[in-house]
This record gives C-alpha cells, structure tokens and sequence, in this order.
C-alpha cells in the first residue's frame, strides 16, 4: 500500500515527477469508490508517533518558555503602590518566546522537513511563529512611552507582522498546510492594528473590520479550493486551513453585530440567527468546507435555548437544543453527500466549475 509521504518522497528523489505522482492520487481516488466523497479529510495524524513527539515537544518548549521568562534582562520603576509605599517595576524579559522560537525551527529541521509528521509540524509551525510574535511584542511593548490606544494599535500591528513575516519564511522552508493561515492571520492582526493606531475611533468598529477581512481570507481560500477543485493536491489543505480562519472572522462579528453577545437575546432574535445559520449552512455545502457551520455552532444553541425558554421550557430548554442540533447535524453528515449534490447541481455551470468537486479525494500531506 502507498501513502502520500511514499509518493512526496518518491518525487523529492527523482523518481518520479510531481505530474506522475498527481496522477497517480487521482487514480487511487477513483479506484477507492465514493465513500470518501466530500470528506473534507486533512492528514493530522501518521501515527500515534505524532501524538508521542507532540507531547514531548510541548513539554520540552514550555519548559523553554518558563527559563526564558525568567531571565530579566531590565527593570524600570512606573509607580509607587499607595499602600505599601513600595515602589512598582516593570521587567524587560523577552528571552521566552525567542527560546521557543528557535527551538521550534531546529525541531522543525528534523520532524518537519525530515520525517513528515503532521500534527508535530503544526504545534512547531505555531510555537515559531507565536514565539517570534511574543518577542517582538515584548520588545515592542518595553520601548513603547505610553499604553494608550494608539500605542496597543502599533504593538498590535507589529506583532501580527512580525508573526506574517516568520510564517512566510516558516513556509518557504517547510510548506505546512496551515503556515498560510498563520501568515493571512498576522496580515489581519497588522491591518486591524494600523487601522486602530491611526483611527482609534474604529475601537468600536472592530467587529466590522473583522468581518471584512474575514471575507477577504474566505475569498483566498476559496481561490486556493478552486486551484484543486478534486482536492487531491496539498493546496486544498491549505484551504481547509485557511476556512478554519475566516469562520470565526465572518461568524462572530455578524452575531456581534446582532447584539447576540450582549446577552438577553429576545426570540426575534434568535429566530434571525437560526436563518442565518441555515444559510451559513447552504454555502458551506456549496463550497463543501463545514467550518462555517463549526463557527456558528455556539451561537445558534444559544438562539435555540432562548427559543425554548420564550415557550415555557425553562428546565429542559438546554437538553432540548442539543436534542434538536445534534441530531440536525447528524443528519446533515449522513446525507450531506446527497444535500451537496442537490445545491451544487442547481448552480450556473461556469460557477460549478469553480467550486470543489462533488467527488471526494485522498488525505493530502504536511
């Protein structure tokens, strides 16, 4: 039997071309009969190894990141506290996340570049990246005169472009899947920091900044799926990640907006949610990517435990809502196939042809 790892490893040798490997995926996807058929499968685990090497990577960089905190390399007095008369400090102690970032790369060198193994590769894709952020927040943070709006917009927007930048030479050296995601989620947190630093009015708009980039890094993934519209290549990887962002960046703000968040959420309410979940559905099988429909899931149990409650079932209103959800969703999953096929078949054709291919695929790689 072949896996995806024998096939890269096959093309990284010269044995064969990436042109002969694809076609060889395909002839497996079409030899492996439908069940697999918009799956939306992504390779997380080779083996319980992935979970072995995991647990020790975090036990050995948190273990980093406690040492390095503890290394101060500056103090300076801010104040005095009122009750003691002793004076109050601030500590410059950035070592941590440059530990972690480090040891997250040369980790990589061997897990990563070397043996494959996915879910290792993720957890040091994040520890890199977030360790480089957190130095360069650090930093930023000590230098920094004042902690007024418009100096937490700069340390934001430093920070998201230190993390872009660290994600995007994190993928030129290893191609994670989901290193895009990291870099179109520091682009996020850069434009959301400028826009606070230069505007701080927008503090209150923020949901809506939110909601436009998550329209635009839910444009980019969808422009990734169209690339592989038979999701047999690591570009439809790239996409389910990149999904997995614009979600939360779409839903919530949208909910947000509602005023669902402010709590007390009148039936009116709550039924507006409930259909804009059945919509949030209705493109998610358009486009076969169910973290839409993962996005919004606390939000329409909450419109459905408030529903419950306006008719009178006050005990039972949070069993009944996951009675009813659970088993919506259960019956979207044994059938989704079949609702996928019934949407997708409904559309223009220039679109059908843009959007994934009904036929489901292989697990592509790390």
């Amino acid at each position: 039997m072949y896996t995806d790892t024998d096939l890269d490893g096959a093309v990284a040798a010269g044995v064969l071309t990436p042109e002969a490997a694809l076609a060889f995926r395909r002839y497996l996807t079409g030899t492996a009969g439908d069940g697999a058929a918009d799956e939306e499968q992504f390779r997380l685990l080779t083996g319980f190894n992935d979970i072995f090497v995991a647990i020790a990577t975090i036990l050995l960089l948190s273990a980093l990141a406690w040492i390095g905190s503890s290394i101060v390399l500056a103090t300076a007095t801010v104040g005095e506290d009122t009750g003691t008369y002793y004076p109050l400090t601030r500590t410059f102690a950035p070592l941590g996340g440059l530990f972690v970032a480090i040891a997250a790369w040369g980790l990589a060198e061997y897990f990563t570049r070397r043996r494959r193994m996915a879910l290792p590769s993720i957890l040091l894709l994040l520890a890199f990246v977030g360790g480089v952020a957190k130095t360069v927040g650090d930093t930023a943070a000590w230098f920094l005169p004042t902690s007024s709006e418009q100096a937490q917009g700069v340390l934001i927007a430093l920070c998201g472009l230190s993390a872009a930048a660290a994600a995007f030479a994190h993928w030129r050296r290893f191609h994670v899947p989901i290193t895009v995601a990291a870099i179109a989620a520091g682009t996020v947190a850069v434009a959301m920091g400028v826009a606070l630093a230069l505007v701080p009015a927008l503090e209150s708009y923020l949901a809506v900044v939110a909601l436009v980039a998550g329209l635009i890094v839910f444009a980019f993934a969808m422009r990734w799926d169209m690339s592989d519209t038979t999701r047999s290549t690591r570009r439809a990887d790239v996409a389910f990640w990149l999904h997995l962002l614009a979600a939360p960046l779409i839903v919530h703000p949208i909910f947000k907006l509602l005023g669902l968040l402010d709590g007390g959420a009148t039936a009116g309410e709550a039924v507006v949610v409930i259909v804009l979940y059945i919509l949030l559905g209705i493109v998610a099988l358009a486009v076969d990517r169910r973290a839409l429909m993962v996005s919004a899931l606390f939000y329409v149990l909450y419109a459905l435990a408030t529903l419950f409650r306006e008719f009178g079932a006050i005990s039972l209103n949070l069993a009944l809502t996951g009675l009813v959800i659970g088993s919506a969703l259960l019956l979207l999953s044994a059938f989704w196939h079949g609702a996928r096929a019934a949407i997708v078949n409904r559309l223009s054709e220039s679109l059908r042809r843009r959007l994934p291919a009904v036929s489901g695929r292989k697990p592509a790689l790390v």
